[in-house]
């Protein structure tokens, strides 16, 4: 008889759900505030679990547990788990991507409107039975620009309402079309950077990644708007705390609202006594609303998934048949390095991307390696993107994206090759497998050349004429960066020509411009990839999640 175990408080209408589930044989306790030996003995004893952002479900909390086969997040962010020892142990984690939108919009716009009207402070000096109308003179939105980094569905939802207030609402979104942005009355902008001089308002709703940890730093308050206004309600860190700290000082920053913080729970602050600052205690999705409905969502997955087997909005694996795992498991990989590198080789948002099959792959399940490129070409800009559900996140992008296949070989037993359309530029990118898990770029920007996918490479163009390559190995033996490998790609002699060298190590900011620098180099560009046999969570534990799930219907 399957057994849940409840380890956050949950709405009524997810514990009334789970009630019924009685019908299906499953049973269920409540058991919240759990940490260390005590967690990891109640997940060892249950088949599902569904929680909140309360407990932390660690390795720790896993070890050992050869029961559990389900992890339900009554949310969105899965942060609070770690789904790799989950995936490693067979452990589906699913969440809850869309209810609580339109809560945590609301939110961040009320932090706006209390911002702009010093709601909080006024309410305080009112209270303390003083009249203070003056000191607490506000501004309006009309006519305002707001900044929205992160433009998925709560960050559309923002924009929205910003638009009913009459504001002009620029954003940063490495993958929304200009199309769809369009569409949703929004002005995109080519970086972060771009925003910064010109919105009067910022909020930012994207996961919290090494590119977005500190988005918003020291560096950044020379760019800022002189009286902007900043929101968070999404992940603690993407703003530098001692940052905001510096900017409200200086005055470069007129208010502060954070609904979430770099350490949690967090009662203790230096912004807590400073003007101009509101902050509440992670209330975005704290709604009646939105609690039932992740909540019903939630216990309906978690349900479903071991009653039936279903596997909805997993954010670490699907159910995939070993034989056709086998069969793509090295062009899994290739394709997932393949959406890495393009990602990174242009800053602008995409507006479509093909890719092509020849050879001995296309006769194999190549949707699941399409997936993987998706999955590549959007690790840097979202959260729990994986082969599940890649595709679906660019579609909600506005991005196209094509799959053709010819079995007839070209010069190698099986290609995949990549386009990516970006702005008026195509980006082209070619690999292969050498044995059954080294992957190989055969072909970048239309040049033919061998080149490892992995680590640190710098991709520079130049002119096809004599010194180029000195001048580059000169200048990286200056800096002290020592080149692994180099490949040089090029049409004709004389003409344009692409070179990939991999480094030993990370490039300084002063070791690029001093290539970029050597005449005859037209660009330069490092490009970040995981070492050599490295692999994501959903693809190096998917038979595990796959035994899982068959076991789960026997």
């Amino acid at each position: 008889m399957p057994s849940i175990i409840v380890l956050d408080s949950l709405s009524p209408d997810g514990l009334a759900l789970l009630d019924k589930a009685a019908a299906h044989g499953i049973t269920y306790e409540v058991s919240t505030g759990l940490s260390g030996a005590a967690l990891r003995d109640a997940l060892a004893a249950h088949d599902g679990a569904i929680c909140r952002s309360g407990v932390k479900i660690t390795a720790d909390a896993l070890a050992g547990n050869t029961r559990l086969r389900a992890i339900v997040r009554a949310g969105v962010g899965t942060d609070n788990i770690d789904k790799d020892a989950a995936t490693r142990q067979g452990i589906v984690v699913m969440n809850t991507p869309a209810g609580n939108t339109v809560s945590t919009a609301e939110h961040a716009f009320a932090l706006i409107l209390a911002l702009s009207r010093n709601v909080a402070a006024a309410d305080a000096s009112l209270r303390g039975h003083r009249w203070d109308r003056g000191k607490f003179m506000g501004v309006q939105l009309a006519g305002k620009t707001l900044g929205i980094v992160g433009l998925g569905r709560i960050g559309q939802a923002v924009a929205e309402r910003a638009r009913a207030f009459d504001m002009r609402v620029v954003g940063y979104d490495p993958f929304l079309s200009p199309e769809r942005a369009a569409d949703l009355g929004i002005e995109l902008m080519p970086k972060v950077a771009d925003m910064l001089p010109v919105v009067d308002y910022l909020t930012v709703h994207t996961p919290l990644t090494d590119e977005t940890r500190h988005l918003i730093g020291k560096a950044e308050l020379g760019k800022l708007k002189r009286g902007v206004r900043l929101v968070n309600c999404a992940r603690g860190g993407i703003y530098d705390e001692e940052a905001l700290i510096e900017g409200l000082t200086s005055g470069v920053i007129a208010g502060v609202a954070l609904d979430v913080f770099e350490s949690e729970p967090c009662t203790e602050s230096p912004l807590f006594d400073m003007p101009g600052v509101l902050v509440t205690p992670h209330l975005g999705a704290s709604t009646e609303e939105a609690q039932s409905q992740v909540a019903v969502e939630g216990v309906g997955l978690l349900v479903d998934f071991l009653t039936t087997g279903a596997i909805r909005h997993s954010v670490n694996a699907n159910a995939i048949d070993p034989a056709a795992l086998e069969g793509v498991r090295g062009f899994l990989d290739l394709a997932w390095r393949l959406g890495l590198l393009l990602a990174q080789l242009d800053d602008g948002p995409p507006r479509s991307c093909s890719i092509a099959y020849r050879g001995e792959i296309a006769s194999r399940n190549t949707r699941l390696v399409t997936a993987a490129f998706a999955a590549g070409l959007l690790q840097s800009a979202i959260e729990d993107v994986n082969i599940v559900n890649a595709e679906m996140l660019l579609r909600d992008r506005g991005i196209e994206l094509v799959e053709q296949s010819r079995t007839d070989p070209g010069a190698f037993s099986s290609v995949v090759a990549v386009d990516l359309v970006s702005g008026d530029t195509v980006h082209r990118a070619a690999g292969t497998l050498f044995g059954r898990s080294m992957p190989r770029l055969v072909q970048l920007e239309g040049h033919r050349l061998e080149a490892y996918l992995d680590g640190v490479l710098l991709v520079f163009t130049h002119q096809d004429v004599p010194g180029i390559i000195g001048r580059v190995g000169t200048a990286f033996g200056v800096q002290g960066v020592n080149i692994a490998q180099m490949t040089v790609g090029r049409t004709a002699p004389g003409g344009d020509a692409i070179g990939v060298l991999n480094l030993d190590q990370a490039l300084t900011d002063e070791s690029l411009a001093a290539v970029a620098a050597c005449p005859g180099v037209r660009s330069a560009r490092v490009v970040k990839l995981p070492p050599a046999g490295k692999l994501p969570y959903w693809l190096a534990n998917a038979a595990a999640a796959s035994r899982s799930s068959r076991s789960s219907r026997a």
